[in-house]
Parts: structure tokens; sequence; C-alpha cells
């Protein structure tokens, strides 16, 4: 017995593609996002892509990566076309606490992987105690106010 289960939306779309010779499908940049320790990792799966189609920008605290699958060209008849074409971007907020001046990129086995660093000022840090000072207990014990 042949089971064949049709989707009317892609063969519609596998039409209008050898008709108008578009990719217009809705491209994704999968992602996963962790903490390791200070820093912080990011990774976007791009197959396909060459490493000079990679463009990284950061502008105020906004990262966004753009790269592109090119289609390919030649006289050959698509059997199946379900990967995405085209120019993929993505643009995520980093918060205030990382370092975007020292973000480390690199590319292998079709894997963006970013790392970033939280800035030294967002680091935990203890603050020392000062013992009382001779001086505050002679005066009375006068305050001071912060930021006077």
């Amino acid at each position: 017995m042949l089971l064949r289960t049709t989707d009317p939306f892609r063969d519609f779309d596998r039409l209008a593609q050898q008709i108008l010779g578009t990719t217009n499908r809705p491209a994704v940049m999968p992602m996963d996002a962790w903490r390791e320790g200070d820093r912080f990792v990011i990774e976007f799966d791009l197959p396909g892509v060459t490493e000079d189609t990679i463009d990284l920008d950061v502008e105020r605290n906004v990262l966004t990566v753009r790269a592109e699958r090119v289609a390919r060209n030649g006289d050959w008849e698509a059997l199946a076309s379900e990967r995405p074409r085209g120019v993929f971007s993505r643009q995520l907020v980093l918060g205030d606490n990382l370092d975007l001046d020292r973000i480390e990129a690199s590319y292998d086995a079709g894997v963006l992987r970013l790392l970033v660093p939280v800035a030294e000022k967002a680091k935990p840090r203890k603050i020392q105690l000062t013992g009382r000072s001779d001086d505050a207990v002679e005066s009375g014990g006068e305050q001071k106010v912060i930021g006077a």
C-alpha cells in the first residue's frame, strides 16, 4: 500500500518557485545560548553557509547576525527544495552587564559560536571593611553623605 501525504501549500510553493524562480520562505537561524562562568556562549546553526557571507555587527547593545546561503546555479532540475536560501538575519538585545568590546566569534562545521564576556563592572566582588578610625570617634562620629 502506498501512502502519500500531500500538502497543498508546499505544492503551491514549489509550483510558484518553478514558475517565478523565487525562494521566498521564512529563513530561520536556530540558536542556543547559555552561561559558562564569566561569559555567555551563543551558537547559531548555519549549515551550508560560507564564512565570508557571515556579518556580525554591534550597535549600542544590539547584536546583529547576517548570513547568506547562496542558491545553486546550473543546468539541473530540483527534486526537492526544503532548505531556505538567501539572506538570514537575527538581532539580539544584549544586557548592559556584558563586555561587547571583547566578543569572540568562530565558525566551524556550520555552527557560528560567539563568546561574550561579562563586564568587569558586573562581576560580583568583595568589598573590604576597614576598621573605625580614631578621628571619627574623637569628632563625635560625624556622618558623611555619599555623593555629596
